[in-house]
């Protein structure tokens, strides 16, 4: 069976078909299925794109599909995703269930825009969780500024999220005057996805890279500037100048899921300090020559990053361990190890009286 789906005019070449997925699909060609691209999963049900156009598809046999994925799909009167593509880059946070899986948020993603809204002030623990995600995706992040024109800040607003986002861009942009969506635009390469929290302008920014109102949107509580989830599923929208925009829906739990990559990429710049610590197993607390510290003392390094990046690694090694069981008995060592000592230092204390 021969196929002309990595033609310009077969339609898919628009939602980021190339040679290479072509080649990668040969095996599932032969078995009569034909390439499609996932624009939205709902109980088991999805909505995919192939190249005679949009279709549903039952999905149960394929779990975990998600917005973004490559799939082998068996057409017919009832079509049905057999198989996933290998995912380029996948988008992954902690679960909010306390269990061992991570939730994939989007897949094979070549850009991940983060909307924060300039119109409150800025939340640098939150865009560093941010980032952890989208640089362990394997994606490039670009820090978009929205509502530039609310904005409670000048310029010193880039400035700020700049020294958080090392590595990536960061765009000032307003949907309501046009700044900065040109300049976006430029920077936005492939499959390109929104995250941010809610009413942070992600679905308003959104609209104006796609050029006309296909998002929903909705309004913002004024105390405290949260919005309402108006996406509430992923969807993929091509975009007018090449390439698609997946939106998701806005995030208010933001956890890294072994994203340890991601995290060294954040904070950059301590793993750079840190390389000229006396101890090359120092925890940058109290330790004599450490270079972490000492860029605090100088003014040079924020207390607030370090402590975030504290966190953030405790959060990663925590979510690491409930599917890494060596790494999980370690951590139950530890804890014992912690209890004997706090229960010998009481006694030594009552002794003491």
């Amino acid at each position: 069976m021969t196929s002309d789906v990595h033609s310009p005019d077969s339609g898919l070449s628009a939602y980021g078909w190339d040679e290479s997925l072509n080649g990668a699909f040969a095996a599932h060609r032969r078995d009569g299925l034909v390439p499609a691209r996932v624009v939205r999963v709902d109980r088991g049900q999805c909505e995919v794109l192939t190249a005679e156009g949009a279709s549903r598809a039952e999905s149960g046999a394929v779990p975990g599909a998600c917005t973004g994925d490559w799939a082998a799909l068996r057409p017919g009167a009832e079509p049905r995703l057999v198989a996933l593509l290998p995912r380029r880059t996948a988008i992954v946070r902690a679960s909010a269930a306390r269990d061992s899986r991570g939730q994939v948020l989007a897949a094979n993603v070549d850009t991940v825009v983060l909307a924060v809204s300039a119109a409150q002030r800025l939340d640098a623990g939150r865009l560093e969780r941010l980032l952890a995600l989208a640089w362990e995706s394997g994606a490039h992040p670009v820090v978009a500024l929205t509502k530039m024109d609310q904005a409670v800040a000048g310029p010193e607003l880039a400035e700020e999220a700049g020294a958080v986002a090392p590595g990536a861009d960061v765009v000032a942009t307003s949907a309501v005057s046009g700044e900065g969506i040109d300049v976006l635009l430029a920077l936005l390469t492939g499959t390109v996805a929104l995250l941010g929290a809610s009413g942070a302008g992600k679905s308003t920014l959104g609209n104006a890279l796609l050029g006309e109102e296909l998002l929903a949107t909705g309004s913002v509580r004024h105390q405290d500037g949260k919005g309402r989830h108006t996406t509430v599923r992923r969807e993929l929208v091509p975009l007018p100048n090449g390439g698609v925009l997946i939106d998701t829906p806005g995030l208010r739990g933001v956890g890294p899921f072994d994203a340890a990559e991601g995290l060294g990429q954040v904070f950059a710049d301590i793993e750079e300090l840190a390389a000229d610590c006396r101890f090359a197993d120092c925890a940058h607390e109290a330790e004599p020559g450490c270079a972490v510290l000492a860029a605090i003392d100088a003014g040079e390094l924020p207390e607030r990053r370090l402590a975030s990046y504290r966190k953030l690694l405790r959060e990663n090694v925590w979510s690491a361990s409930r599917t890494d069981a060596r790494l999980r008995a370690e951590l139950a060592q530890r804890r014992k190890a912690i209890v004997r000592h706090q229960r010998a230092t009481y006694q030594f204390r009552d002794r003491q009286r």
